[in-house]
């Protein structure tokens, strides 16, 4: 009777609740090229989260001079069964080659199609494409953003770098914020970055939370078939980084 008894109450008990893991799949600058690993933007990234209160792990998928294509050969082994969510962050070293907004495009979607398929909610983060490649090309690319968020219900974030461009003064930016090559932020710059986007990631970990993202089994049990597993000009990923 005693040994029923302390069934029926484990049973009864809550699950103690699992941190959110993420993924974050982005390039060098969810890397962290250049900087001292607790510098980057993923473990910078996680602290915020860890003083916001969120109980989450997050994993760096990020790959220097990683393209849109880049991303979506790798996506499937990124999906690990633990992930919970999606930070899907590409598409500046496909500007940096001048790869048609058409071909991004159909990457970023087919990579947000397959973590449809797993049912993970994902946050998207875009770019504010430079004018190098003329009107047509910015406008092109930087509406493909907003546009594949809406079509996969996913949260957007608009320009990655919004905490680095959102500030008027360039000047003090390249001095203040950015490593020497004049590309990739430094430690202070991702900070900037991390605290204009960590809010959103705070949304992406309540769509995690929901009862309707959730298929109420433990990650060990989740399914995974076989075969899966203001203008920023001044900062752009070079191709070898």
């Amino acid at each position: 009777m005693l040994r029923n008894l302390t069934i029926a109450s484990a049973l009864a008990s809550p699950a103690v609740a699992e941190p959110v893991t993420i993924a974050a799949l982005g390039d060098s600058l969810t890397q962290g090229y250049g900087l001292a690993p607790e510098d980057g933007f993923v473990p910078q990234l996680q602290n915020w989260l860890t003083v916001n209160g969120a109980d989450v792990v997050l994993i760096n998928a990020g790959v220097s001079g990683d393209t849109t294509a880049g991303g979506l050969s790798r996506v499937d082994w990124t999906l690990t069964p633990e992930v919970d969510a999606v930070i899907v962050a590409l598409g500046g070293n496909d500007v940096l080659r001048g790869l048609p907004p058409s071909q991004a495009r159909s990457n970023i979607d087919a990579i947000l199609t397959k973590i449809a398929a797993r049912d993970l909610p994902v946050l998207l983060a875009g770019i504010d494409t430079p004018n190098n490649y003329g009107p047509d090309y910015k406008a092109e690319f930087d509406a493909l953003y907003s546009e594949l968020a809406s079509k996969h219900g996913a949260l957007l974030v608009p320009d990655f770098l919004g905490g680095l461009t959102r500030i008027e003064d360039r000047a003090m930016v390249m001095r203040e914020h950015m490593q020497g090559d004049a590309i990739h932020p430094n430690a202070s710059g991702v900070a900037l970055i991390v605290e204009a986007i960590g809010p959103k990631v705070l949304e992406l970990i309540e769509r995690v939370q929901a009862p309707t993202q959730q298929s109420g089994l433990p990650k060990s049990d989740r399914y995974y078939s076989s075969g899966d597993r203001a203008g920023s000009d001044f900062f752009w990923c070079c191709p070898n980084c």
